[in-house]
């Protein structure tokens, strides 16, 4: 199966959306605006009753009311489990910028140490909502910031002195809370840009699996079927044959004939089904060469020549070690396979070695290699890059966004496997000077103690030998 064929499903979503609609709960932002409410109480209370500022305490409130009835009038209207849409949500944290700018104008700008709380909508904005969405909170916060630091109501003691610090400072806190809209928003965007990547790929990991599984399972239903089915049809066989030769009338004799024609048909087909059944059932362990050889098969025949060396390695068993026939094990392989044959020029080669420690399986193509600005990155999700005009050629209509090496290397690696990824040449080197191996490397290495079976039964019989005539 290739490595994006889940993602051709048209039941499958599509992986490259970064559409954020819906993520957001009401209930959520309601909650963290109790909180805002509850410490913009406390503190108003605190600065006019225990330090005895005079501020306007009738604005103040009104702004915090303003909060309250919207929480309650969202409590009301809305159910608890709605979802904003990123317009909704972009509103929502708006009127909490708003607000909070507000309450800093009756408190003396940025003279008050809580101006640092704008910070809040923004990265939350940063972390739920599209891009566009969050630059236009940014913007919008640093401008009101701008505007509260240059006109505001300010702090005066209950003696009438005025609290403020030197411009310099103010200036200072400006920059600081410029800097850190910018950070935490470029911060939060993408760590949750990376997280969503990372979940949609191993949904397709998820998928790509489940599907393996399926065909491994749909075997033993063909075999069931195909042994349940065979004597109606034996039965309707044998009537219809009977018929056949009883029957005078050539019109119903010809159907009696067809009938037993296509009884013959249906046992064709389900003996075939059965057989592949049976053996996808019965198989569920297999020489290890074997397994790399299926798991390869689907991509011998696309004009590429696939070389196999399946050797034990220093101090190995010469008996090939016995694996169970994994779905992660043989999709894996097969994604690896299909990414190697998709940039050869000719040739791969899949080197199958095993120890008395390790197992490994490499797989070696003779195109250019990875590219050297994302060899760090490979086996990551989207992973995207501007193809040059012989990759487009190569794979027309692929968008390179590295999924199919992440969902191997992730089946590979809950089987035990370490991966490693090289290239076999230097690119700077003359196309003469070579060698023939010089594409990508992907080697895979297992312990023999996750992968091999110790104590499998199921050993080969050998060579065939002709026997011996007596005399």
């Amino acid at each position: 199966m290739s490595d994006l064929s889940a993602m051709s499903d048209p039941s499958f979503p599509s992986l490259g959306a970064t559409d954020p609609s819906g993520w957001v709960r009401l209930r959520t932002l309601i909650l963290l605006r109790w909180l805002a409410i509850g410490g913009q109480i406390i503190t108003i209370t605190i600065v006019t009753q225990v330090m005895k500022l005079p501020l306007n305490i009738g604005l103040l409130y009104m702004a915090v009311g303003a909060s309250i009835i919207a929480n309650v009038v969202a409590m009301f209207v809305y159910p608890e489990n709605k979802r904003l849409s990123e317009g909704e949500a972009t509103v929502t944290l708006l009127f909490d910028i708003s607000q909070l700018a507000f309450l800093l104008y009756l408190t003396g700008g940025l003279n008050n140490p809580f101006a640092l709380l704008i910070l809040a909508p923004v990265t939350i904005s940063a972390a739920t909502l599209r891009l566009r969405s969050t630059i236009l909170l940014g913007f919008i916060a640093i401008m009101l910031t701008t505007m509260v630091a240059l006109f505001h109501i300010p702090l005066r003691m209950e003696q009438g002195f005025i609290l403020r610090m030197p411009d310099v400072l103010v200036f200072g806190f400006w920059i600081a809370i410029v800097i850190g809209v910018l950070f935490l928003s470029v911060y939060a965007y993408r760590v949750m840009g990376e997280n969503q990547s990372m979940n949609q790929a191993l949904l397709a990991t998820q998928m790509a699996l489940a599907r393996e599984q399926k065909l491994t399972d749909l075997g033993g239903v063909v075999a069931a079927a195909a042994h349940e089915l065979g004597t109606p049809l034996a039965t309707i066989k044998l009537v219809s044959s009977e018929l056949k030769e009883e029957l005078e009338d050539p019109v119903l004799k010809e159907d009696a004939i067809l009938i037993s024609e296509q009884a013959d048909r249906c046992r064709d087909i389900l003996r075939s089904m059965g057989r592949a059944g049976k053996d996808d059932l019965h198989l569920r362990t297999a020489p290890l060469g074997a397994v790399v050889r299926e798991a390869a098969e689907p991509h011998a025949e696309r004009g590429k020549s696939l070389h196999f060396d399946i050797s034990p390695g220093a101090g190995g068993d010469p008996t090939q070690p016995t694996i169970r026939r994994q779905p992660e094990i043989i999709h894996g392989i097969r994604n690896l396979v299909q990414n190697a044959v998709d940039f050869a020029e000719a040739n791969v080669w899949v080197d199958v070695h095993w120890t008395q420690e390790i197992v490994i399986v490499r797989i070696i193509d003779d195109g250019v290699g990875f590219p050297h600005q994302v060899m760090g990155r490979i086996g990551d999700p989207f992973v995207r890059r501007r193809k040059t005009d012989t990759e487009q050629s190569k794979r027309p209509g692929y968008e390179g966004m590295g999924l199919g090496l992440f969902i191997a290397k992730t089946l590979l690696e809950r089987t035990g496997a370490e991966l490693t990824f090289a290239n076999g040449s230097d690119p700077f080197m003359v196309p003469s000077d070579r060698p023939v191996r010089s594409g990508a490397i992907i080697e895979a290495v297992w312990p023999c103690e996750q992968l091999v079976l110790v104590n499998d039964k199921t050993k080969g019989l050998g060579e065939n030998v002709p026997m011996e005539t007596r005399a």
